[in-house]
């Protein structure tokens, strides 16, 4: 965030304004608060700012001097930007060694990162989503903003003195605007061409490439507009213009507050060019000691926020992540909580931190202890005391001498289940294959007894299990140490005699994921290989969050798609639910996705659908509110067969005369009927 006051620059308290609504709307949009779903777009607000007041600032030196003092100006903003980063750091690792352990595991790289300002590049690499994280977020995740920003801090002044130097003069000016205008085309049609409706944006969203674009419209505007040269004397129509201006560039801020979100296609295909463009339209009126627009953002209470918009910006998304019990709902009165104590600990931080090591607080303790002074009193004895007794409790974290606490199984989310055993290796009953088996001893039957008091078996012997991550569990040891309690157990109790396992995170019927096949593709290679059997679909999960998140193919010609390309083979769907009440993974689009299954079942008269939603028990699920702990796996596993044992009965094969809706019980007695899903 940009400091709000420099020495050798005028003060233009509407800027200071104009920072605090900007970073009331990234709190709101943390907030999950309804009326500002793009409020994340308040980090392109302080972008387009930061670029005019960074190269506004090095202009005045140039001006001023014939030079810019890159050496100074780097310490200024080591002065200003890493006390209250390296404290607010300390304060979360030390919160988290204490009281959520869990985390500590991704809170160290994580820490790394953002002390060296790459946050926003390690989140790319590490394939970290911004918007679709299935577990509890990062108290850190907000500091990829402050490395883009950092890393324009290192790279433009020297770019900015290169072209000063190769166009010097006031017609030189000229030639850098359109060249840095130029750099801010570049840079956004970059965004429009890396970004793809329904997936996931955190590429273009995180990057320094991709984001730029706001900077420079910012430092365009700054050569355009330099602050040092506004004056108050300007006609009145010249007055109207500017405000007529800047008002028209305020609303469309707010506009896209309140009428975007972070998936809107719109944002990313010129929508946040617009909001740089109105960024500076007010920063350009803010600006003028003439207008009447920076004098309403110039508001005392206003102004306040935006001098301690850099603490609020840093303190208050650990605080509301710390704080928000795992899939914990929208509340009022805790929001609220969160919301004061972020503004608290920033004007602490502003007090004690901030002010005074920017005015040298710093140098003059060193100089004093140096020359003999005296050194500091009870009281500052005491907070030095305090924090080191933090510093070590922090280190001690980092450093892994303070233990993690997994919360449950490891998530292997990004890795292909059928890979880590075996790639679509047939699993057979009689050939086990060596290492990590599949079919391990045979399961109890169930507590219950079908029909007479015998197993109810399957007519199926072959079965594919196409899955995503919500299968992870169901076959990887490090979820279910006991075979016994896996799917592929299961699957042999119900007379299941080869067993084929397709299973890794984040798949969806037609996106792909950092090269893993899509399930349409899965069954393709099944099927040219010669395949013929009965199968298990296990997605929906991640084609509901695509769907939400812009992806332009429907759910019902998901399944069309997969049901047209395996005939007419057996098929079980296994329908979906989560915990979750917002975000691309709700609830609500589950249900979308499963109305689509039961819309689409009277079409197909060989395919199932099993409704696990209406069976799985939220103590099963893991704080995430996707993925299920291991006696939640091993319930999966266990209804799962016995969902496809009642679906494909060995007494009854599969037929149009089925009952095709499973009953929500597999308790052993006949499934009810759902006239919906009934061959006439």
């Amino acid at each position: 965030m940009p400091e709000p006051v420099r020495g050798g620059q005028r003060y233009m308290p509407g800027l200071d304004g104009l920072r605090a609504v900007a970073v009331l709307a990234v709190i709101a949009y943390h907030l999950q608060l309804p009326f500002a779903p793009g409020g994340l777009l308040g980090v392109g607000v302080f972008f387009t700012l930061s670029g005019y007041l960074i190269t506004d600032l090095l202009l005045g030196q140039h001006a001023a001097a014939g030079q810019v003092r890159l050496t100074e100006f780097w310490l200024r903003r080591a002065r200003r930007l890493l006390p209250a980063l390296f404290v607010m750091l300390a304060v979360v690792a030390v919160w988290v060694a204490l009281l959520d352990r869990a985390q500590l595991p991704g809170l160290r790289p994580a820490m790394a990162a953002a002390a060296g300002y790459v946050s926003n590049w390690w989140l790319i690499v590490q394939h970290t989503s911004y918007f679709a994280r299935f577990g509890p977020p990062s108290p850190l995740g907000h500091l990829w903003s402050l490395a883009v920003e950092e890393q324009f801090y290192l790279i433009w002044p020297w770019l900015l003195l290169l072209g000063l130097r190769a166009a010097p003069g006031r017609r030189g000016r000229s030639w850098l605007t359109a060249a840095t205008l130029a750099l801010a085309a570049a840079s956004a049609a970059e965004m429009t061409l890396l970004y793809h409706p329904g997936y996931d944006p955190t590429r273009v969203y995180d990057g320094t490439d991709t984001r730029a674009f706001a900077l420079m419209i910012g430092a365009a505007l700054a050569f355009a507009w330099p602050s040092r040269q506004l004056t108050a004397n300007l006609r009145s129509r010249g007055r109207w213009l500017l405000d007529g201006a800047g008002a028209a560039g305020l609303a469309g801020i707010v506009l896209l507050v309140w009428r975007t979100g972070q998936y809107s296609p719109f944002l990313y295909r010129g929508g946040m060019v617009l909001l740089s463009v109105g960024t500076a339209a007010v920063v350009a009126a803010s600006a003028s000691p003439a207008s009447r627009i920076g004098r309403a953002l110039g508001w005392a209470p206003l102004r306040w926020l935006g001098v301690r918009s850099y603490g609020i910006y840093l303190w208050h998304y650990p605080i509301i992540v710390l704080t928000t019990p795992a899939n914990g709902g929208e509340s009022p009165a805790r929001g609220a909580a969160q919301l004061a104590a972020s503004i608290a600990a920033a004007a602490l931080s502003w007090r004690f931190i901030e002010e005074p090591i920017r005015h040298g607080a710093i140098g003059r303790l060193w100089a004093r202890l140096r020359s003999g002074g005296g050194w500091p009193d009870a009281q500052s004895w005491s907070a030095l005391g305090l924090t080191a007794a933090a510093v070590a409790v922090a280190v001690c974290a980092l450093a892994g001498v303070v233990p993690a606490v997994a919360p449950g199984p490891p998530a292997v989310s990004a890795t292909s289940a059928s890979s880590l055993l075996g790639s679509s290796a047939d699993q057979t009953v009689d050939t086990p294959p060596s290492g990590l088996s599949f079919f391990g001893p045979p399961a109890p039957p169930p507590a219950t007894a079908t029909g007479r008091g015998a197993r109810l078996l399957t007519s199926c012997r072959s079965v594919v299990h196409i899955g995503d991550s919500t299968s992870d569990g169901l076959v990887l040891p490090a979820y279910q140490p006991d075979p016994a309690l896996r799917i592929a157990a299961q699957y042999r109790r119900v007379g299941v005699t080869r067993f084929i396992p397709e299973v890794s995170g984040a798949r969806s019927i037609v996106e792909t994921w950092h090269g893993f096949p899509n399930g349409y593709t899965v069954a393709q290679q099944l099927l040219a290989g010669g395949y013929h059997g009965c199968w298990v679909i296990a997605l929906g999960t991640n084609d509901a969050a695509d769907l939400a998140v812009g992806s332009n193919v429907g759910l019902p010609a998901r399944i069309q798609r997969m049901m047209s390309l395996i005939g007419n083979q057996p098929v079980m769907w296994v329908n979906v639910i989560s915990l979750l009440a917002s975000g691309p993974y709700a609830n609500r689009d589950m249900r979308q996705w499963n109305q689509a299954l039961l819309q689409a079942c009277p079409s197909y008269p060989n395919m199932r659908v099993y409704d696990w939603a209406a069976v799985a028990k939220p103590s099963w699920f893991i704080p995430d509110g996707i993925h299920y702990t291991p006696p939640g796996y091993a319930e999966r596993s266990r209804l799962i067969a016995d969902a496809l044992a009642h679906a494909f009965p060995q007494a009854q094969p599969a037929g149009p005369a089925m009952t095709r809706m499973l009953s929500p019980a597999v308790t052993g007695t006949a499934f009810n009927s759902r006239p919906s899903c009934l061959v006439s």
